[in-house]
């Protein structure tokens, strides 16, 4: 067991938990799934989330899809992928602001939206810790 005086040490020292190193690779591999459900399978993907699945809901789904697999690979493809991380908050922020819209249509099922709303936030979380502490520690290692 760790001691109480490791532990504290390991908090102000901001050693606790993921590391960036590890995080970030997870969020590509995130992306890449993702995006391969949104591309290829839009109007599924859109119904679960709670739209109708109509013609302009698959076509921002495959966009959607699109803009994370791209972010999946530059995640995957760079040693320090810290601006590929700042896309994905960009791109959450923009996923919420759709699914605010989306809820206005009396064909939306608002449970499933607030459910999908909710995921998005949970994984904006990460995606902001995770660019945080890249650029932390590029500052330390550059």
């Amino acid at each position: 067991m760790m001691s109480l005086e490791k532990t504290r040490r390991r908090l102000r020292s901001g050693s606790h938990g993921m590391q960036a190193q590890s995080l970030a690779p997870m969020l590509g591999w995130f992306s890449i799934g993702l995006g391969l459900a949104q591309v290829l399978a839009p109007r599924g993907m859109s119904r679960m989330i709670g739209t109708a699945g109509n013609g302009l809901d698959r076509k921002t789904m495959l966009a959607v899809g699109l803009r994370e697999l791209a972010a999946g690979v530059g995640i995957l493809s760079r040693r320090r992928p810290q601006d590929w991380l700042w896309a994905r908050v960009g791109g959450d922020v923009m996923d919420l602001a759709m699914l605010a819209n989306a809820s206005r249509s009396r064909r939306a099922r608002p449970g499933r939206l607030a459910m999908a709303g909710a995921a998005v936030l949970g994984v904006l979380a990460l995606d902001y810790i995770s660019a945080r502490r890249q650029g932390s520690d590029g500052r330390r290692a550059g």
